[in-house]
């Protein structure tokens, strides 16, 4: 095993970051460690590469980034018992508290004292991680590889997708960044009878009708409402899957919302949906993707070798490219 590995590290409090030769992780007796197959990236990643005021506020340099990975155990401490050396993995890299009342009552997805790997601790833009066995995901050798690197994102579409009942109804996705995009999948993967995809970037809705949504709108130079009014008989969409993160994306004005009319007299359900639920939403996506029900190829689009993680930032403030991998190995 070397003492030393290759890695994107973010060593100032400032923006950009730097590929180092730094120490291989120290592994606990709980802790697996793994050697990265494929990284990829998140919107996350990129406002920390940028320093905006939300890293600013939560990231403390140095700090390795990466929270989506695959890869193969190489080590594991000495009461680890559910993984051995050579198994394919990836990680749920929320790593909950155990102890708060969310974490007691089924609801660690929302824990209080919640640490994330590759945000508030080392993360997998790197040859090596360390991640505790309790969030370690053992994978089917049968997932193709590029799609055990993107299960985190993929877990957060499924987790929206199936917060409530689907089947049958009709389904519009604000947002076609790469969750909303493996939203549409998931949406038509468990039978949903029509997936508006609503995007203001060209790139994004051409990749959204490859990824089969039944209808592509532009807010920007089209009435969405009334197109998707006259596409349902005039009842609107059953399920709105709100993924933009920003009022550009739905309307040209903050979004307002009158909850008597909007919400009451409707009986509209609201949900905020975060991360994935641990553990229900990983099952829910492996028996998904074993049953070779989602195509998520469309949505990734650039594939570099980890010396390039500069130029894979500056690709995605382009607008031009959605999931980016990231090999270690250098054989991207």
């Amino acid at each position: 095993m070397p003492k030393t590995m290759l890695a994107v590290v973010k060593p100032d409090p400032a923006p950009g970051a730097e590929i180092r030769q730094v120490k291989l992780p120290v592994i606990g007796r709980t802790d697996v460690l793994v050697k990265v197959k494929v990284a990829s990236i998140c919107g996350t990643d990129l406002h920390i590469y940028e320093w905006d005021r939300w890293a600013q506020r939560r990231i403390h340099p140095p700090l390795i980034p990466g929270h989506e990975f695959c890869g193969e155990v190489v080590a594991h401490g000495d009461e680890v018992t559910s993984v051995k050396e050579g198994d394919f993995v990836s990680a749920e890299m929320h790593v909950a508290c155990g102890k708060c009342v969310q974490c007691r009552t089924g609801e660690a997805h929302i824990c209080q004292n919640v640490k994330i790997i590759g945000v508030d601790a080392d993360g997998a833009f790197a040859e090596y991680v360390a991640i505790p066995e309790s969030n370690i995901w053992k994978l089917d050798p049968a997932i193709p590889i590029e799609y055990a690197s993107i299960l985190d994102p993929l877990g957060n579409a499924v987790h929206s997708v199936l917060a409530g009942e689907i089947a049958a109804r009709t389904v519009a996705i604000t947002g076609c960044g790469p969750i909303g995009l493996f939203a549409i999948a998931v949406a038509r993967a468990v039978g949903a009878s029509q997936v508006f995809a609503i995007e203001t970037n060209a790139h994004r809705r051409e990749i959204a009708g490859k990824m089969k949504a039944d209808v592509v709108l532009d807010p920007a130079s089209q009435d969405v409402p009334a197109e998707i009014l006259e596409r349902t008989g005039g009842l609107g969409a059953d399920v709105v899957l709100e993924m933009a993160g920003q009022p550009n994306g739905l309307t040209s004005r903050p979004i307002s919302l009158n909850f008597s009319e909007d919400i009451i007299f409707k009986g509209i359900t609201v949900q905020g949906i975060n991360g994935r639920r641990m553990y229900q939403t990983w099952y829910q996506m492996t028996a998904l993707l074993k049953a070779g029900k989602l195509d998520l190829h469309p949505a990734i689009t650039d594939r570099i070798a980890m010396k390039d993680f500069s130029r894979a930032m500056e690709r995605l403030k382009t607008g031009e490219a959605s999931k980016i991998l990231v090999y270690p190995n250098g054989s991207g």
